[in-house]
């Protein structure tokens, strides 16, 4: 009875953790730039963007050397999604771009703390509260 039980028990779980491993995990939706292309190849900005924009904001903020190619600005000006009703949504919007990946991999974004998450026109100040 003892082994009946215990058998019992290790075919659940066999088949319970197969089940659970060919479960199909939901991808992030990735909305398309608005450029015919990005300044690199979509697969090395997806894995390495991090990299560019800390490496961009060490260049200006310690160096004094402004460029556009990895510039936070850059990225909203082309990455902009809209709502239903044709308006730029913010970062604070599940349909913003960063957030498709981000909140898929439950990393915090926190660029928009200080950074406009919309195209802005020339000093003003976003929704978020970023001067662009």
């Amino acid at each position: 009875m003892k082994y009946l039980r215990m058998m019992l028990v290790l075919l659940t779980v066999v088949l319970l953790g197969n089940t659970i491993v060919l479960a199909d995990v939901p991808k992030p939706v990735i909305p398309k730039g608005n450029a015919e292309e990005c300044v690199l190849p979509k697969e090395e900005m997806r894995v390495d963007h991090m990299n560019y924009i800390l490496h961009q904001r060490d260049e200006t903020m310690h160096r004094g050397i402004r460029t556009k190619k990895f510039s936070l600005k850059g990225c909203i000006d082309c990455h902009t999604v809209k709502d239903d009703a044709g308006k730029i949504v913010s970062y604070k919007d599940k349909k913003h771009f960063c957030n498709s990946c981000h909140t898929y991999a439950a990393v915090n974004i926190d660029c928009f703390e200080c950074h406009a998450s919309t195209p802005t026109a020339k000093g003003t100040i976003s929704s978020t509260g970023g001067k662009k």
